[in-house]
């Protein structure tokens, strides 16, 4: 027989689903925030259906923001092969090519480490990550590249790619490190933005793809449904605001105040990380 619906229960997963969709754009690093709210407050979800949930949910948040991105780089990716050679069109052949090179090594790192990563997940680790992460964005903080979509290159695509792969760890953000990386080998920060997320779609697809079959093989209860419906709204919802928060953030150039938030919490929970 069901339980009665438990509320407390769902408010926890809505809170969680929340707190993924803010800091999952933003360069704070998703995965580790989720860490220390196990680890110091006790808050997390059960299996790994729930972390692919909210992170589909903040996938299709990046689509809907860069749809129309999206859709020219495929019309014109099938044009170049249909044989049409406009610059435009080749332009966003490569920058689509470009794409998927960079996710090659995040792509093999993480099918060979994800047992090894899951298993040293702690408040410690991510506390000292995040230090680096905000070190790696105050360096390139006053940077100001002058390179668009059609000025990019195989190496700056191998670059931001393995600046992915060491997002795997948990703490360093994975859009921070896609953004330094690409700010970095001189992209503009439109451009940085851009690359960085539709960076993301591909991780982010496929990870939801392996997925499926452990969703099938656990499926959830009654109440395990609506407490996932009201997560994954919530991370929805609050990706698109942080995202298009950030597209201001970036437009201004202050990016910075990612780099002090991650200096004053990153000490802050390593402290904290000896006393839980």
């Amino acid at each position: 027989m069901e339980q009665l619906f438990d509320w407390i229960e769902f408010l926890k997963y809505v809170f969680l689903g929340l707190v993924q969709g803010v800091t999952e754009p933003i360069p704070i690093s998703s995965s580790g925030h989720l860490v220390l709210l196990q680890e110091f407050l006790g808050i997390g979800a059960k299996g790994f259906t729930f972390e692919i949930l909210v992170n589909t949910a903040s996938l299709i948040a990046v689509v809907i923001i860069y749809w129309n991105d999206i859709v020219q780089l495929f019309i014109h990716f099938l044009q170049y092969i249909g044989g049409k050679r406009s610059k435009e069109v080749i332009e966003d052949f490569k920058f689509v090519m470009y794409l998927i090179i960079a996710t090659i090594p995040a792509g093999i790192l993480g099918l060979l480490l994800e047992d090894f990563i899951g298993d040293y997940k702690s408040a410690l680790l991510v506390g000292i990550m995040l230090i680096v992460t905000g070190i790696a964005l105050w360096v390139i903080r006053n940077n100001r590249g002058k390179k668009f979509d059609g000025d990019l290159t195989l190496k700056d695509a191998i670059i931001v790619g393995f600046a992915q792969a060491v997002a795997l760890i948990p703490g360093i953000s994975r859009s921070g490190a896609t953004i330094v990386g690409a700010m970095g080998v001189g992209m503009n920060q439109k451009t940085a933005l851009k690359f960085s997320f539709l960076l993301y779609i591909p991780i982010s697809l496929g990870t939801a793809l392996l997925g499926i079959k452990d969703i099938i093989n656990e499926p959830p209860t009654q109440n395990m449904v609506i407490a996932y419906i009201g997560a994954f709204t919530a991370s929805l919802v609050a990706s698109y605001i942080s995202l298009k928060w950030l597209q201001g953030i970036m437009a201004k150039g202050n990016l910075f105040i990612f780099s002090l938030y991650c200096f004053i919490v990153g000490p802050l929970v390593i402290i904290l990380s000896f006393f839980f």
